[in-house]
């Protein structure tokens, strides 16, 4: 198990950001659906962007990609036939909840027989909501006691579909992956209110992008003709606000950082760090691609993250480090991420000397001018990892974070930039 030690400092200057994992994730499969050959630009191969594109091969689309540069970053070009063929049968998603949940839909095209397996948190991750579609479509699925791995066999009808909107959107959008497809119309029936409308937002804009056409009736309903065609397209990724967000807060805490190659028009719902920031007082200076942070004073406020999930990890370490108490709130899905995000947030944060209550739904947090370091775990949680290392920026001792290497899920280059930025970081192995 990696482990890292972190010898508390400031970070400070210029960082590019790594192309969004959602919208890279979206891009491949559009582009594998497509009859000819698309072109991907800046592409980071972190673990969940690997899962996709293999899986994406293993139903029958050709991949190649340019030389990696010195950012980790290349171009793919992948050619797909303009329908599946499956040429393995079993799906190895490893621990990416976006890859499974947006390719299940896509063994009901080829009524044969897939397993999709995983590992880690994936494997009891909850899919009830695609159970329940293939109950009444007389779909054949198969898994061990509710986790995987999970067999699907059968053909996917066009038709009504009625979906909770307090579900993971990861559902709804691999639906509309497919169902556009279908030789007939459908229908997406949003049943409750829709949480996270901003990765929605995203598949449908890049559904767009790739000749594919949905009506949004106001988030309720979603109409999806039949008989479309994805068409292949050249496509650039920008960079990722949920990956920038550490570092933004690593500016509000530390010094002067300035975010590279984000677009500030972007739809991604993660963008919200920006107001939420600004609101707690942060100094940010926002421009056509980059954010510029300085250090600031902030102070506590109530944070509503049912569209912007994956900012609990570092938005707890920022309510940790400022004047008064915030409260995350609606933020219950995040118990079901790589980890219990609730849990791991508040018992690591309270390692560290931290002051944070765990509820239901959210977090309690009472700020503090600094923290003391100590020795905490990662949960195998990307994202814990990452907001943890940030938060030693404010310790007055050491921070030991177990299982570091956990940032390869999302962030292969994130030690290597937290180092390039100021960072102290002695590696080390602890256990086996």
């Amino acid at each position: 198990m990696k482990s890292v030690e972190i010898i508390p400092s400031p970070l400070k200057g210029n960082v590019k950001i790594p192309p969004s994992k959602s919208l890279s994730h979206r891009a491949i499969i559009c582009a594998g659906l497509s009859e000819g050959e698309s072109h991907i630009e800046n592409i980071a191969f972190s673990d969940d962007i690997i899962a996709t594109l293999e899986a994406m091969k293993s139903f029958g689309i050709i991949a190649r990609n340019s030389e990696i540069d010195i950012d980790g970053i290349c171009s793919v070009y992948i050619k797909g036939k303009g329908k599946l063929e499956l040429l393995r049968n079993q799906i190895d998603c490893k621990e990416s909840g976006s890859t499974i949940r947006f390719l299940i839909p896509m063994a009901g095209l080829l009524g044969e027989k897939v397993t999709y397996t995983g590992r880690g948190k994936l494997v009891e991750r909850p899919l009830d909501a695609y159970y329940k579609i293939f109950e009444e479509q007389d779909i054949a699925y198969y898994n061990h006691e509710g986790k995987l791995p999970l067999s699907v066999e059968g053909i996917l009808k066009p038709g009504i579909f009625n979906m909770k909107g307090n579900v993971s959107s990861q559902f709804i959008t691999g639906l509309l992956f497919v169902l556009p497809i279908l030789h007939k119309d459908s229908k997406i029936i949003i049943t409750t209110e829709l949480e996270s409308k901003g990765y929605v937002d995203l598949t449908l804009d890049i559904l767009k992008k790739f000749s594919i056409y949905v009506e949004n009736n106001n988030y309720k309903e979603f109409y999806i003709k039949g008989n479309q065609k994805y068409k292949p397209t050249e496509y650039r990724v920008e960079g990722d606000f949920s990956q920038a967000a550490f570092f933004i807060v690593a500016g509000i805490l530390g010094d002067e950082v300035v975010c590279k190659d984000l677009n500030v028009a972007s739809l991604q719902a993660d963008k919200a760090i920006l107001d939420i920031a600004k609101k707690m007082g942060a100094k940010l200076c926002v421009s056509d691609d980059f954010i510029k942070v300085e250090k600031s004073n902030t102070k506590g406020i109530i944070i509503d993250v049912s569209q912007c999930p994956d900012l609990v990890p570092i938005l707890s370490v920022l309510g940790a480090l400022s004047k008064g108490t915030t409260k995350i709130v609606n933020a219950a899905r995040v118990r079901i991420k790589e980890s219990d995000r609730l849990k791991a947030m508040a018992t690591e944060l309270n390692k560290l000397g931290a002051d944070v209550k765990e509820l239901t739904d959210g977090l309690e947090i009472h700020g503090k001018e600094q923290l003391n370091g100590g020795i905490v775990d990662s949960w195998n949680d990307h994202r814990i990892a990452m907001a943890l290392a940030i938060a030693s920026i404010k310790c007055t001792g050491p921070v030991i974070i177990k299982n570091s290497d956990a940032v390869k899920k999302s962030y292969p280059r994130f030690w290597k930039d937290f180092e390039k930025l100021g960072g102290k970081i002695n590696e080390r192995y602890m256990g086996k």
